[in-house]
């Protein structure tokens, strides 16, 4: 499970990013309260644009971001993003307490700071893969959502305490120190043991990534679902939010309704963590679960019953995108992989400036509830997806015993080769599918 830690520089990025990550959810929590409570009334609609807003510029720059995660050093690029991070948690913390911050003003920071996690996140991601080996590489991804979803456990409660008793500006400076332990962490990291990268040209481009990921009906079906789940089923801000006050709650019943779904997410991580390498059908069945929990903590009638299905929640989402992320990871050609990432982040976060507008509709015109309904709904329309993919393609064999047993072609990682190899024809970078884990032996090369 922690195969991983033997690394020194995964230690040091582990720790620093686990620190980052406690006061990233802090400020996330506070942004979406101060929208909701003390720059609207309750307005879940504006807690929808302000979201949109911020995950819309993944999507918008992706023929830039992946471009410039394949094409430089990921560590710098990590510096200046961190840095700029804390620059606005700075400023957002401090127009809060001098009582000045308006709704368009908060909505241009929510822009801002998408802007900036629209360059971090790709190069973030990829990053993994310069600290570990490929054969850790899954084992990585599943650690940092460990990290990721610990600190949500901790984040939200402690930022929902701290507005209770001092208010949600301070909790923006305390976001912004955290990042230092980042930039800490990306001075320690010792150079000369990164793993060795294939850079891409200077000719390379966003469609190279495109027509690869066209080429992988498997790459193409993960994507569809991370999409509708980042859409609509993953709203939590506005589903928390506008479900703690349905039961009378205050911002720290708010912030431990986020905590409580992230010791769900955390158990889906560490088991993540186990497994060899990151399977397809893992994430088609985590969409399923995810459905069937967001129906069920739709019709939870108090505050703790509610919170308890949120657990399953978690989950179920951490297990579906933690596999999706190693999978495209482990499977993605290296000269390709910043760009192919770059879509991946862009499909998961840019489909949120289409359903958390909707999702935020939903929430105030018909109550929160029938808001996580649409949710369940699209994760179930994502299993749909994926199980058609599946039977369409093969992969669900009869045998003899007349008992039906799944069969799925393993996309393996690719060999490291030339970016020349990747300019004129990225058919030939077509990974080869083997026919089950015991092919796994058999491992056949592509000529040239």
């Amino acid at each position: 499970m922690f195969r991983s830690f033997s690394v020194f520089n995964y230690r040091v990025w582990f720790i620093g990013a686990l620190v980052s990550n406690v006061g990233a959810w802090m400020q996330a929590t506070a942004l979406s309260w101060v929208v909701l409570t003390e720059l609207t009334n309750n307005d879940a609609g504006a807690m929808g644009v302000t979201m949109a807003l911020q995950f819309a510029p993944p999507l918008l720059l992706v023929g830039v971001t992946g471009w410039v995660a394949d094409r430089f050093d990921r560590r710098r690029l990590l510096m200046i993003t961190q840095s700029s991070l804390l620059v606005i948690g700075v400023i957002i913390g401090s127009l809060l307490l001098a009582g000045v911050m308006t709704l368009p003003l908060m909505y241009a920071f929510a822009l801002l700071l998408g802007v900036v996690a629209a360059f971090d996140n790709p190069s973030r991601q990829a990053f993994v893969s310069d600290l570990v080996t490929r054969e850790n590489a899954s084992n990585a991804v599943a650690l940092n959502a460990a990290s990721f979803n610990g600190a949500r456990m901790i984040g939200p409660a402690v930022a929902g305490v701290l507005i209770v008793v001092v208010g949600t500006g301070w909790v923006f400076f305390v976001n912004a120190v955290t990042f230092i332990a980042m930039i800490v962490a990306l001075l320690l990291i010792r150079t000369g043991e990164l793993i060795p990268r294939v850079h891409a040209s200077g000719a390379s481009r966003l469609a190279d990534g495109i027509r690869y990921v066209g080429k992988r009906p498997d790459l193409m079906v993960a994507f569809a679902m991370v999409f509708l789940l980042g859409a609509f089923g993953m709203n939590f801000p506005i589903f928390a939010s506008t479900m703690a006050l349905e039961f009378g709650q205050e911002a720290d019943g708010y912030g431990l309704l986020s905590s409580i779904l992230a010791v769900g997410s955390l158990i889906g991580a560490l088991l993540a963590a186990r497994r060899d390498r990151a399977r397809i059908r893992v994430v088609i069945g985590g969409t399923a679960l995810f459905a069937v929990a967001a129906t069920v903590s739709a019709f939870m009638p108090n505050y703790w019953l509610y919170a308890l299905t949120l657990m399953l929640t978690g989950f179920a989402v951490v297990t579906t995108l933690t596999t999706a992320n190693g999978y495209v990871q482990t499977t993605t050609d290296p000269a390709l992989r910043g760009r192919v990432l770059a879509l991946y982040m862009a499909i998961l976060m840019g489909g949120t400036p289409i359903g958390a507008p909707i999702v935020g509709w939903v929430a105030a015109e018909f109550g929160p509830r029938n808001a996580i309904l649409l949710g369940a709904v699209a994760a179930f329309a994502a299993f749909l997806i994926g199980a058609i993919w599946l039977l369409a393609s093969g992969r669900v064999t009869r045998t003899e015993s007349r008992r039906f047993h799944l069969t799925l072609g393993e996309t393996r990682p690719l060999s490291v080769v030339s970016p020349e190899s990747f300019s004129d024809e990225i058919a030939a970078t077509t990974p080869i599918r083997l026919p089950d884990d015991e092919a796994a032996p058999r491992v056949r090369k592509r000529a040239g």
